[in-house]
């Protein structure tokens, strides 16, 4: 799985590049971001069928779309206009609590209705909420340069993952979850990670020696590995419990869209609370 990863950050980093350097044309970005959220969404609720729960795909789907686009400043600024922007978010959230609970009693197979709720949410929450993150990310002061150290480090973070744990590799760091992973492996991608995180001390557009000094961007470079690892780690534990290889087939030989963002999803949440909590 590790070297699957490694070989598809080769192709969609570049891709991840252009997406996010032309992110400042309108809605770009978040319009990406629906696009990846709701295949990921769809593969979260296939995956559900491997422990015979039947979420509320379309209306999980659906929701999912909503908080992704309303994390849009400009979508946010449109609803302002006719209705309050913070109680928009949690109007919708309590409404489609109470519809899709209630929806629950026209099922005419009333036995496991409760399960394929609760996933229906659990990918609501996982995919749209957490994935979301990248929306407000991009648009924070230097957004754009903050999103690549999110990608680039988690990239690296896999990267170097792969190859220290195919080199050096014996002790096992979650056998019962992921067996091939070892903490020679983990700590490798961190100090991968840490490395890549340098980058952005360099004189170049991509700099962010206005927001972090050397010692700030390796703890942050450090810190995307952890959350990145989590993430892959979450996955892998989801897929065990539900009996599958591989979260879908879009990517043909390497798995779904969930199987190479999962590190991702818990990496922007970290740089966007580190942008937003950590004074610079």
């Amino acid at each position: 799985m590790l070297k699957k990863r490694v070989i598809t950050s080769l192709w969609l980093a570049p891709l991840a590049m252009a997406a996010v350097w032309f992110g400042d044309m309108p809605l770009l970005v978040t319009f990406l971001v629906a696009a990846l959220g709701l295949i990921t969404v769809l593969e979260f609720y296939r995956m559900a069928e491997g422990v015979k729960a039947k979420p509320q795909i379309i209306f999980g789907a659906i929701f999912t779309l909503v908080i992704i686009l309303l994390r849009d400043p400009k979508i946010q600024d449109y609803v302002n206009q006719h209705y309050d922007i913070n109680l928009a978010l949690p109007t919708l959230l309590t409404a489609g609590l109470l519809i899709s609970l209630a929806s629950l009693l026209s099922r005419p197979q009333k036995f496991g209705a409760l399960p394929g709720w609760a996933w229906t949410w659990a990918g609501v929450f996982y995919i749209g909420w957490l994935l979301g993150f990248i929306t407000p990310l991009r648009f924070l002061d230097d957004g754009r340069n903050w999103l690549y150290l999110a990608l680039f480090c988690t990239f690296s973070s896999d990267t170097f993952a792969f190859f220290v744990g195919r080199a050096c590799g014996k002790h096992k760091l979650a056998p019962s979850i992921s067996p091939a992973k070892t903490w020679e492996g983990a700590i490798g991608g961190l100090l991968g990670a840490a490395a890549m995180s340098l980058v952005f001390l360099l004189p170049t557009p991509l700099s962010l020696t206005a927001h972090l000094n050397w010692w700030q961007a390796l703890t942050l470079g450090a810190l995307v590995s952890v959350f990145a690892q989590c993430g892959d780690l979450v996955e892998s534990l989801l897929k065990r419990n539900t009996g599958v290889k591989d979260s879908g087939t879009i990517f043909p030989g390497h798995g779904g869209a969930l199987d190479r963002i999962d590190g991702v999803i818990f990496a922007v949440v970290l740089v966007y609370y580190w942008v937003v909590l950590v004074p610079h």
